[in-house]
């Protein structure tokens, strides 16, 4: 069966070929450091993971580069660090904070199963590749310098007759719908109402790096300009795939595209673009404001993360997800099971059940039901692909004790109440063998009996 996935640029499932096989190359945008990552920036992280198995599975894990980027220049990060360590110099505070935040995301990413990309750059770090392709993008004749800012013109790029892709092509738009619909920064030396800041004058302390066009003034980076430059130094001009969420196909990813094609003369930057759709938490929107804004990190307190992985993957990674309580405690439930039947089995090759699913465009919920399938018929073949997909990181007694723990269940205390409830049993007194049950029930604490005996686990 062919690898197919959907292309935003082009709008059509199109069978995936890497431009080498050897060396197949993904670049997906990461976190801004500056909080605590919430639910809705976990869909892209485990949404991707999951591409970044099914690859190293298709070609082999030595031919498959993943590289997500961690944003560590920012406004936002700039404004927590003045605010919580005020009496640090701003740059020092600001490190704080970026190595800080940066720790949480990866505790945070590590509990919900997601492999660590094969290259993290930081954009700190590739100052030097952003100002390459700046001085590239005004010799183009495609940015220019004013009043210390160098910024891109997407006039420019579109009047150009060299082959360049079309601006606004990734997001559909012409730049009428642009100039209508975004909200445009008014700034008397902006040449046109769409052209976006590729870098910036800094403030006093904030951080600020000599500047690219003989810009006499320090500087820093615009946002869109430090992705292209990490993209190029570690995957290339021109490579497979490049993913994140809905949200950023404009202006993000657009910009993106532009600088690029633009500094390298190029038609594409991506063969492939991919983005996930968006997250709602009870049917409503997410926002801090109907108090319905719910971290990675809070929700790792009440449930285990590959709890959060398989109530993420249920829903195609294209269509909106609503997040759910009940939908969380079905997830629960599906991986206690997986997990008393498969997780101390020998894993076996994964099903073809499963992973013909997966490469028509990652169609994870199709993917899962088949797991389902699995589970009374193939065994091992459950525990390959369950693997696959990233769970059953445990074996099951490591799982039912982290349940048990979590759950504050003494675990002595329901076997002594189980023996003396089979002793109750044994001689007949249903009533004392109904109570010790009600009172199992009480203390979070589900049993069934069998012929082998009774076993029991921790309610969800």
């Amino acid at each position: 069966m062919e690898f197919r996935l959907y292309d935003t640029l082009g709008r059509e499932k199109r069978t995936f070929v890497p431009l080498d096989a050897k060396d197949v190359r993904m670049y997906v945008c990461g976190p801004t450091v500056y909080d605590f990552a919430h639910i809705g920036n976990a869909r892209p992280v485990i949404v991707f993971d999951v591409l970044f198995r099914l690859l190293r599975h298709l070609y082999g894990a030595a031919h498959v580069k993943y590289v997500r980027n961690i944003t560590d220049v920012d406004d936002k990060i700039n404004d927590r660090a003045a605010r919580d360590l005020p009496g640090l110099p701003l740059n020092e505070a600001i490190r704080k904070v970026t190595e800080e935040t940066g720790r949480q995301f990866h505790a945070d990413v590590d509990a919900l199963g997601c492999l660590r990309p094969t290259v993290e750059p930081r954009a700190t770090e590739h100052i030097g590749e952003m100002r390459e392709i700046i001085e590239r993008l005004v010799a183009g004749g495609f940015a220019y310098v004013a009043e210390d800012h160098v910024l891109f013109s997407p006039q420019a790029m579109n009047a150009a007759d060299s082959g360049l892709p079309r601006y606004g092509a990734l997001s559909n738009r012409s730049l009428d719908e642009m100039v209508a619909g975004a909200r445009v920064d008014v700034a008397p030396y902006k040449k046109g109402n769409t052209d976006f800041v590729l870098w910036k004058p800094s403030k006093p302390g904030e951080p600020s790096w000599p500047s690219p066009a003989g810009i006499a003034a320090h500087g820093r980076p615009g946002w869109h300009v430090e992705c292209s430059a990490m993209a190029w130094k570690h995957l290339g001009e021109h490579f497979d795939i490049h993913g994140g969420g809905i949200d950023l196909v404009f202006p993000h990813h657009e910009n993106e595209v532009a600088q690029t094609c633009c500094a390298f003369h190029r038609e594409r930057m991506a063969n492939y673009w991919m983005h996930n759709g968006f997250l709602q938490v009870e049917s409503e929107k997410m926002s801090k404001s109907l108090g319905n804004f719910v971290t990675i990190h809070e929700l790792l307190a009440d449930w285990p993360g590959e709890v959060l992985r398989l109530n993420m993957l249920k829903t195609h990674y294209r269509s909106p997800i609503d997040w759910t309580m009940k939908s969380l405690e079905e997830s629960a439930k599906t991986l206690d099971d997986w997990y008393r039947a498969a997780a101390d089995v020998a894993p076996g090759k994964p099903a073809s059940s499963v992973v013909e699913p997966l490469l028509d465009d990652l169609n994870t919920p199709l993917a899962i039901a088949a797991l389902h399938g699995l589970r009374g018929s193939d065994v091992s073949a459950l525990a390959g692909s369950l693997r696959l997909l990233g769970f059953l990181s445990e074996s099951a007694a490591q799982w039912e004790g982290r349940k048990q723990q979590a759950s504050g269940v003494d675990a002595k205390e329901v076997e002594r109440l189980i023996s003396e409830r089979t002793a109750a049993r044994t001689r007949k007194d249903f009533a004392e063998s109904d109570r010790i049950r009600d009172l199992l029930a009480a203390m979070g604490v589900a049993i069934k009996d069998s012929k082998q005996g009774t076993t029991w686990e921790v309610a969800r």
